[in-house]
């Protein structure tokens, strides 16, 4: 007879590195650019919960009901939430998701349907814990629960997995196609809320800027933030995220230097200035600049025409032409993460 279905666990998550570390007690997967997700069902109970013990259910229709479709009827399983889009995924409209309306999610759930990419198992089909013995056995059991009942599920598709190190460095290098590898020890249990058994490795990527603009410092006269753009297909500068990572004791100088440029428009395509739910103010008040400035930046993604968060500033680039800094420095790859499934 099997215990009580364990209502929640806290993610085993990854420490970031610099290098993918190699060794017979490793194995590698792709790092998916979605929503960390755990699926938990417990006879007709189903619940999904998000990496921060945040439910996720409501927003997932499709996930539920391919989920509650399946045979077994008690498990607990982890994975990544993600939404296919023009060949690659979109977390743009993951994040549209995450709405009150429940009759907009119906409609997002049908134009946009969302995959739900299983890479660990934590409670079986009899509902009991697995969560205690090595990884290298919950994948071998991971593997017979999704032969024997997902295997024809298009919604809900099996990570793969790889021991070789040569074969984890070709997934890395596929660059923006894949948001990185993650790297776990095949021989530990799942350590819930740590961070030791796995790794995550992320590709540097860089682009170069055309600084369009700038925002004060509030409350004071220097630059707070550089707003960032690039050439659109049409030749036309598209506002596209901005930087604020400027060290103190530059701000007075640079801010001297971008005010001998001030310039309307700055930018000639997408312009900063649109509604903000967060800060509406704070959106309409930014100087305009003659573009002829380029900054190099690092960044972690680049999805719906702009940097998700925040670059870092790395350095000025007063050699490049800034009708060089175009979209296409950001374009995803052909090969597109999702041919691995």
């Amino acid at each position: 007879m099997s215990l009580p279905l364990k209502k929640s666990y806290q993610p085993m998550e990854a420490l970031p590195a610099t290098e993918l570390p190699s060794g017979p007690e490793w194995q590698y997967e792709p790092k998916w650019d979605g929503f960390r997700c755990l699926a938990f069902r417990d006879g007709k109970h189903l619940n999904l919960m998000s990496k921060s013990q945040k439910p996720l259910t409501r927003y997932f229709p499709e996930l539920v009901a391919a989920l509650a479709a399946l045979k077994a009827q008690r498990f607990v399983l982890d994975g990544e939430i993600v939404i296919p889009s023009d060949g690659g995924l979109s977390f743009d409209a993951l994040l549209q998701r995450i709405h009150p309306a429940a009759s907009r999610i119906e409609k997002l759930s049908k134009a946009t349907p969302a995959t739900f990419i299983v890479f660990d198992l934590l409670v079986d089909d009899k509902g009991r814990s697995v969560a205690d013995v090595p990884l290298e056995d919950r994948r071998k059991r991971l593997d017979e629960f999704f032969h024997k009942y997902l295997k024809t599920n298009e919604s809900i598709r099996l990570s793969p997995v790889t021991e070789d190190f040569t074969e984890a460095r070709k997934w890395f290098q596929m660059g923006t196609a894949l948001d990185g590898v993650i790297a776990k020890r095949r021989d530990l249990p799942y350590q819930s809320g740590e961070r030791t058994g796995m790794q995550k490795i992320k590709r540097q990527r860089t682009a170069d800027c055309v600084v369009g603009g700038f925002r004060y410092l509030e409350k004071q006269p220097v630059v707070g933030s550089l707003l960032l753009g690039l050439y659109n297909d049409e030749g036309l500068l598209d506002h596209v995220g901005f930087t604020s990572s400027i060290q103190a004791a530059e701000r007075p100088a640079l801010t001297k230097k971008l005010e001998k440029l001030l310039k309307p428009p700055g930018f000639t395509g997408k312009a900063p200035g649109g509604p903000s739910r967060w800060s509406k103010k704070r959106s309409t008040e930014w100087q305009p600049l003659d573009p002829k400035l380029v900054a190099e930046v690092q960044f972690d993604h680049f999805t719906g025409g702009r940097f998700r968060h925040g670059t870092k500033f790395l350095r000025w680039r007063p050699e490049k032409s800034p009708k060089a800094c175009t979209m296409k420095q950001v374009e995803r790859e052909n090969r597109s993460a999702l041919d691995l499934l």
